[in-house]
């Protein structure tokens, strides 16, 4: 089994100068729980090589068992530092697709026109698509059938109240439980940084960092039933 984990490459936080990137645990936590499956895992950003770490994510009081273990993977930090681009990847190759989040996909992945085509091909085929917190964005301009792929869809991600929790709200472009509203999504959520995964059809779909691991189980029981 292949599954193509793809990040960010965008590494300005708005208007504000400050550094973003993906959320650390949303890579290190699916990567681990894909290869300990004994899944094959391709890294993929939109510019490739390394793509950019938010600082935030690997503050002292952010560690997590995997990001730890990440830390002392000399392989793994190899496999980082040299992703591949995603223009390269086709949807025939690969089993299913995760996108991890951080606040760097709200710029570059919402609109990437390669990362759209590699979601509407995967889920044509019926083939899993998965993305963690803000990486939900990436569903925002796909389509299903004519309509928005999340219409009708149960759909989490990063909510309102952790934006405003974090004092980002008037950083983002966008709001993006509003936009999954917006677009039709039947959108659920649970209190801020509680765990929250939902699979609907081979859309699957967490709330928050510490959901990105129990998304990428989710998506493995798809891929190996």
């Amino acid at each position: 089994m292949k599954v193509l984990l793809v990040l960010t490459s965008h590494d300005v936080l708005g208007e504000t100068g400050r550094p973003t990137g993906f959320w650390l645990e949303e890579f290190t936590a699916p990567y681990y729980a894909f290869i300990d499956a004994g899944v094959e895992v391709t890294v993929a950003s939109p510019k490739g090589n390394h793509p950019p770490i938010d600082p935030k994510s690997d503050n002292p009081d952010n560690q997590t068992d995997s990001i730890l273990r990440f830390k002392e993977d000399a392989a793994t930090q190899k496999v980082l530092a040299n992703s591949v681009k995603l223009a390269d990847m086709k949807q025939e190759d690969i089993d299913a697709i995760f996108y991890a989040g951080g606040h760097g996909p709200m710029w570059d992945l919402t609109d990437d026109k390669n990362s759209i085509a590699l979601i509407e091909s995967f889920y044509n085929a019926g083939k899993p698509v998965a993305a963690v917190c803000h990486g939900p964005c990436v569903l925002l301009k796909a389509t299903y059938q004519g309509q928005p792929l999340v219409k009708g869809k149960r759909v989490t991600s990063f909510t309102n109240d952790e934006e405003e929790a974090v004092g980002l709200t008037r950083v983002m472009p966008f709001l993006l439980e509003d936009e999954i509203r917006r677009l039709g999504g039947h959108f659920e959520k649970v209190e801020n940084w509680a765990v929250l995964t939902i699979a609907d059809g081979c859309l699957i779909t967490g709330q928050n960092p510490a959901s990105s691991g129990p998304t990428a189980k989710e998506l493995l029981k798809l891929i190996q039933t």
